[in-house]
């Protein structure tokens, strides 16, 4: 779990407590390159916490979120991001565009219609 954009670790639960963590680094080690990944959320939060070293709203993280997602792409490249918001408001958020791109326009909406493409992203 993590909040806005991943960073150097992530949560074990929703409770957030820094000490219950994992690093993302154990993460990219631990899980073959064949894994699948979905995220699940509205990509929505200030363009800095993706693109600035210490743009994070809960620490001072020292790479920047888009290093992390693009790390995470690179080793699990059947990666899909569901996103809540409705697709016809995707381009009033900036970071969303921001993610939508570091994730290689692999976002669908989290309906029926867009899990089935992103599954089918998934398999291909």
């Amino acid at each position: 779990y993590f909040h806005n954009c991943l960073y150097e670790k992530v949560w074990k639960e929703n409770r957030r407590r820094f000490d219950h963590t994992t690093p993302t680094w154990d993460v990219l080690h631990t899980y073959p390159h064949d894994y699948k990944v979905v995220f699940v959320g509205d990509a929505s939060m200030s363009p800095y916490e993706i693109a600035a070293p210490g743009g994070s709203v809960e620490h001072f993280n020292e790479e920047a979120g888009q290093t992390w997602m693009d790390r995470i792409t690179r080793t699990y490249p059947a990666c899909v991001w569901l996103n809540p918001v409705p697709e016809r408001e995707w381009d009033y958020t900036h970071s969303i565009g921001m993610v939508r791109q570091l994730m290689g326009n692999r976002m669908f909406p989290l309906t029926l219609d867009g899990l089935d493409r992103a599954m089918r992203e998934l398999v291909r």
